[in-house]
């Protein structure tokens, strides 16, 4: 089970994970945090990423570079249009294969094996409970 826990603090809000690890999360006004669409973007570039370095490596094309912007329009209010993920690599050198297996390898995955992705692309139910004390 995934799980954070978002919490409001001094100066804004904050994710926290069961490792410990904080985002800090604001408005679109507030320097120093993330929007939570701008989490939902880094989580999507995240998910491709993590998952398309080791199977890369594992092939034994280790990218000099491994990078990548996620963009979307809001396209109405709580909308966003179609978000696009744009990589940008720098293959090894001397590795006359590394672009075909980055290619075939970032399309499974964008395809298949990006939970976030696939999360994005199905439609899921999303359930709220309120607990009150």
């Amino acid at each position: 089970m995934a799980e954070v826990r978002v919490e409001r603090t001094e100066d804004g809000f904050q994710a926290v994970n069961a490792r410990g690890a904080r985002v800090a999360i604001g408005d679109g006004d507030t320097t120093g945090v993330f929007t939570p669409v701008e989490l939902l973007l880094a989580a999507l570039g995240g998910c491709e990423l993590v998952t398309v370095e080791p199977l890369t490596s594992q092939r034994g094309h280790r990218m000099a570079r491994l990078a990548a912007t996620v963009q979307a329009d809001k396209v109405a209010t709580s909308t966003l249009g179609t978000i696009t993920i744009t990589y940008d690599v720098e293959l090894p050198a001397g590795d006359d294969e590394a672009a075909d297996v980055l290619s075939a390898v970032a399309a499974r995955v964008h395809e298949r094996y990006c939970t976030v992705g696939n999360a994005l692309k199905e439609p899921m139910k999303v359930e709220q409970v309120i607990e009150t004390s």
